[in-house]
């Protein structure tokens, strides 16, 4: 009996729970459609109101979902490189500031100075390059020729044979070049994806054995390359509009270019550190530069271009979450003046609902119910017009977007906060009016 006693009330607590929840389920549901039944009844009013946060929401969507896309490219690119890549060259790659005077009055690497840095200890293999192209457009300016078909703006770059060791050239017709074709200075050429496909419309698998003419000058076609990974920009990427020779043929091509770059490889992916080291101590020897002055040349590994990257794209988010926080403040501020509005005209109805019994806690979550769900529909609103735009960027466009549930989640967070905190001052204002005052109002 005892044991009877012990259970039977909690029996009996269970369905008055089950109830308690329901009625309170049930009365949030109302709350819910009067306050979209208030939105509806002011639809233009409840629209303006909300344009600030539709504004806000759309921006941070649409800039999460490209910065996404971004990162997923920038990531793919900096992996390609590989975590175990040297790059010297006589300047840094890329500055976020200005740049100083000094940079621009060193000398060229010496191409040379790449079969010193192979015979190092750490490092497996090392090759000189040079590019013929606008670094400021990331396009070529030379033209390639065959008959009637023609490519513009063709980036022409040379490397030496050990390049094959640093890089994969993806050569999926024909041979690469080696090393009799550079020390003969051999004019034969490797096809990037797109300019053989723009040279050859037959197919690129004929191209091997062709002639095509560079920038006057008559080559032999001994390969072409797959079709690389896309670049940051919407399009075809610039890499496959390119023109692959032995550098020693580019110099006797374009004699007055001496800027070069010698890309190297650590012996192993753990002994990047003592491999960059090495370069340094061999590139200050061949500089003559004293103990006491800086390097006036710059070396890069993976780690340096995703330093940048990440600083890129975190100013990228800054100026996202500023111009996205002005509009969502805006939107703050007219969810509150309207809902202040709401107020004075719902007075009436305020003291007729406190007269029957509602509490003063009534009061307060109908309004702030009222408020968060104002600034929820802007938000969903906002959601759905950032994801249009990140799809149409992505398969319109053909820039990288990827839109991300963990930023949708966030926006609509946002909004229901905004809600709360723009909503409480209105909602606290309708809770405190006197029932009798209320009912004289007219």
């Amino acid at each position: 009996m005892a044991t009877l006693g012990k259970i039977l009330p909690q029996t009996t607590a269970l369905p008055l729970r089950l109830r308690i929840r329901k009625e309170s389920a049930l009365k949030f549901r109302e709350e819910v459609l009067l306050a979209f039944d208030t939105l509806r009844k002011n639809a233009l009013r409840s629209a303006l109101t909300i344009l600030g946060i539709v504004i806000g929401i759309t921006t941070v969507i649409t800039v999460s979902s490209v910065i996404n896309g971004l990162n997923e490219n920038v990531l793919g690119g900096i992996r390609e490189l590989g975590s175990d890549t040297i790059i010297a060259y006589r300047f840094p790659w890329a500055s976020l500031s200005r740049p100083p005077s000094e940079w621009f009055t060193r000398k060229e690497l010496q191409p040379e100075w790449a079969d010193d840095m192979a015979r190092l200890p750490h490092v497996a293999a090392a090759s000189p390059s040079m590019r013929i192209f606008q670094p400021q457009f990331g396009s070529g300016t030379a033209n390639v020729r065959r008959g009637a078909y023609r490519a513009t703006n063709v980036i022409l770059q040379g490397n030496s044979p050990s390049i094959t060791q640093i890089f994969d050239m993806k050569v999926i017709h024909g041979r690469e070049f080696n090393d009799t074709d550079t020390e003969h200075r051999a004019p034969v050429v490797l096809l990037g994806f797109d300019t053989a496909n723009l040279l050859f419309p037959g197919g690129a698998g004929k191209a091997p054995g062709q002639e095509v003419v560079i920038d006057g000058q008559l080559f032999t076609v001994i390969g072409t390359m797959d079709k690389r990974r896309q670049g940051i920009s919407g399009g075809s990427n610039p890499e496959d509009n390119i023109a692959v020779m032995p550098v020693t043929s580019l110099r006797k091509l374009y004699p007055n270019q001496k800027d070069y770059v010698i890309f190297a490889k650590a012996s192993d992916p753990a002994q990047v550190s003592q491999a960059v080291e090495e370069i340094r101590d061999l590139l200050r020897r061949k500089r003559r530069l004293a103990n006491n002055k800086p390097d006036d040349f710059a070396l890069f590994t993976s780690d340096y271009f995703l330093d940048l990257w990440n600083k890129i794209s975190g100013l990228i988010f800054l100026l996202m979450f500023a111009v996205a926080s002005v509009g969502l403040i805006v939107g703050g501020i007219g969810v509150m003046n309207i809902m202040l509005v709401s107020v004075t005209e719902r007075t009436r109805e305020i003291g007729v609902r406190k007269a029957i019994g509602a509490k003063r806690s009534n009061i307060l979550a109908q309004f702030l119910i009222e408020a968060v769900t104002l600034s929820a529909v802007g938000g969903v609103i906002g959601v759905l017009f950032g994801s249009g735009l990140s799809v149409l960027l992505r398969y319109g466009v053909h820039f990288p977007a990827v839109l991300s549930l963990f930023w949708v989640v966030t926006a609509l967070t946002l909004c229901a906060l905004i809600g709360v905190v723009f909503g409480v001052y209105p909602a606290w204002k309708a809770a405190r009016l006197d029932p009798v005052d209320a009912l004289r109002y007219e």
